[in-house]
């Protein structure tokens, strides 16, 4: 708001000029545009180890590990973080280990989260299953062009990074256009998705923010239409204050 000039001044003094008084202008809180979406990403917690020649079941046909015990611990964090915000949706991926952390903050809040399939992690093809971990660990060749290019697709059989941030986005932008009323939107997903989503926004890539946070939040503006990436606005990456120290996880009580 502007203030109008004639609002900073008093009548004229004796000389017959006028006394300006002291304007001031505050610092507001952020209100978001008219119309739009806010949707936080939130990334599940953390997922079973993967043993050798002992897969992950298929969901869809993407490894499904459920949450470990700090996973749940995680969850239950980050649902008690957001327990107080406005959120009046919540969302998740087909894979079970979002649908878990979720859980917490869908029982507090009295919401019953609906199922995105296209929420789900990137496709790692023949590295499915839990394998990818193994061959990273190996530095496998391909796992090695995967580091060096950025690129999803150079796992053999892959979803590329093309594919990945059609697919995502294009589900965040379905949410983000039933959700226009400025209210908050829970999303509870994956490190690859949360890497394209908002990678996407900010025009870096699928891969250039890698490395999300178990449990940490990002939080997006979407304005209308939802299919220009200038009205994506990123307002938080990788918040995972709840979730413990910046070099360490808070573990479980006892």
């Amino acid at each position: 708001m502007v203030a109008n000039a004639d609002d900073q001044r008093s009548p004229e003094d004796g000389a017959g000029r006028p006394e300006t008084m002291a304007a001031t202008y505050g610092q507001h809180f952020y209100e978001p545009p008219s119309g739009s979406a806010q949707v936080l990403l939130i990334r599940h917690g953390q997922s079973e180890p993967y043993r050798p020649g002992q897969p992950f079941p298929l969901v869809d046909g993407h490894g499904d590990p459920k949450l470990t015990e700090l996973g749940h611990y995680q969850a239950e964090l980050v649902g008690e973080r957001l327990r107080g915000e406005p959120i009046e949706a919540i969302y998740v991926s087909s894979l079970t280990r979002t649908q878990q952390t979720a859980a917490p903050l869908a029982e507090r809040l009295g919401l019953a989260p609906t199922v995105e399939p296209d929420l789900r992690e990137v496709f790692l093809g023949d590295w499915e299953g839990g394998l990818m971990r193994e061959m990273m660990a190996r530095e496998h060749p391909a796992a090695l062009a995967l580091r060096n290019s950025g690129e999803w697709g150079d796992i053999p059989g892959a979803e590329t990074n093309q594919q990945l941030t059609e697919r995502t986005v294009g589900a965040v932008r379905a949410i983000a256009g039933r959700h226009t009323g400025g209210g908050l939107v829970a999303a509870f997903c994956h490190g690859g998705v949360i890497a394209a989503v908002v990678g996407y926004a900010l025009d870096i890539g699928a891969t250039g923010l890698t490395g999300a946070r178990h449990t940490s939040i990002s939080h997006l503006v979407i304005e209308q239409p939802a299919d220009d990436p200038a009205h994506w606005t990123v307002r938080l990456f990788n918040d995972g204050a709840h979730a413990g120290t910046l070099t360490g996880d808070h573990q479980p009580p006892g």
